[in-house]
């Protein structure tokens, strides 16, 4: 087990960022791996079997981080990529059921499928769980809203969806890496890894359980996709794995090479003590703000005409503006210096 100090010391900088709700930060490790990487891809020293390794090792990582068999975590570069695969799947006639101002990832690929008669309904995320119903095929939500930070009641929804019958799709990307999340409880996972698990852009995951994933087609087939890799080459004839890595999508090796560190390093914490130091953080800000205390490492407030963050900004910190509001998070990085810091920045601004 890593602890919160020594998980501290990949990172060298991280004062004043509050950004990882958009971008996580490289730890010394990643940037060690991929300098080291691009020496022996210049020197000659690489080769696909290399990768294929450094593949195998990240997909296992992910999955203990998970709670998931590594057999049910298939590799990709986006979420939208992955989501559409599933949306492909949904029968005409059937109903999506999503969250009104969800990631547009989690939204537009269905939103798409209704051209072909699939009905996509939009809820608030607080009546999610009591609006499934029999009719509902799929319930895909976000565990954490990228644009205010809220938590989604996983157990009302997964127990409403089970109830109804209906398949649960949960993407975890403002989850997973700040707050412990359990991927054997929903049908199927989305994370995109490169935000607070600090990987690289490019570095996607999708978990299937089982049964759902007889319901699908794997529409992106590929040579990595392959039962034997290195075999699946070339056609006509098909053997795709018959886990989830039929499902896999052929890699961008210099990616994985830095996500193998970062994500080995997040399956190696305690993420309810991350979860716990970045929830204080946010709380602290809260009271500052004269707001009330959310319990999200992620917090919002009105910033309509983005005086707010132009002060945060000219102040050095970096934060981003969401659907009206300022946007600031805090990961296992930050400190309460860096709450000071946006309560000092805001003081002038009325």
């Amino acid at each position: 087990m890593t602890t919160l100090a020594e998980a501290r010391a990949q990172f060298v900088g991280g004062r004043r960022y509050l950004g990882a709700c958009s971008l996580g930060m490289a730890t010394s490790s990643t940037l060690e791996a991929m300098r080291a990487d691009q020496a022996d891809w210049a020197a000659g020293r690489c080769s696909p079997a290399k990768y294929d390794a450094v593949i195998d090792r990240t997909r296992a990582s992910f999955a203990r981080l998970m709670n998931v068999d590594a057999g049910r975590v298939a590799i990709g570069s986006q979420t939208s990529a992955m989501v559409s695969v599933l949306a492909a799947a949904v029968p005409a006639g059937r109903e999506v059921l999503c969250v009104d101002g969800d990631f547009s990832s989690m939204v537009f690929p269905f939103v798409v499928a209704q051209g072909r008669g699939v009905v996509v309904r939009h809820v608030a995320l607080e009546a999610l769980a009591a609006s499934i119903t029999p009719a509902t095929h799929l319930v895909a939500f976000s565990l954490v809203q990228s644009s205010s930070g809220r938590v989604a009641d996983v157990d009302a929804i997964v127990a409403a969806a089970r109830a109804n019958g209906a398949f649960t799709l949960c993407d975890t990307t403002q989850a997973a890496g700040a707050m412990p999340v359990d991927a054997s409880l929903f049908d199927a996972t989305v994370c995109h890894a490169y935000k607070w698990l600090c990987a690289p852009r490019g570095a996607a995951f999708l978990t299937l359980a089982e049964g759902y994933q007889q319901t699908l087609a794997p529409l992106q087939a590929n040579w990595y996709a392959g039962e034997d890799i290195w075999g699946s080459c070339y056609g006509p004839n098909m053997n795709l794995a018959a886990d989830a890595r039929g499902f896999d999508v052929s890699p961008a090796w210099p990616v994985w090479v830095g996500a193998e560190p970062a994500i080995e390093l997040f399956a190696s914490l305690d993420l309810a003590e991350v979860h716990a130091h970045n929830v204080a953080l946010g709380d602290a800000l809260c009271d500052g703000l004269g707001i009330p205390r959310r319990g999200q490492a992620i917090v919002t407030w009105p910033d309509a005409d983005g005086r707010h963050l132009q002060a945060l900004v000219a102040a050095g910190i970096v934060a981003s503006g969401r659907a009206g509001c300022a946007r600031v998070a805090f990961h296992l990085w930050n400190d309460s210096r860096d709450v000071a810091d946006v309560l000092t920045a805001l003081a002038p601004v009325p």
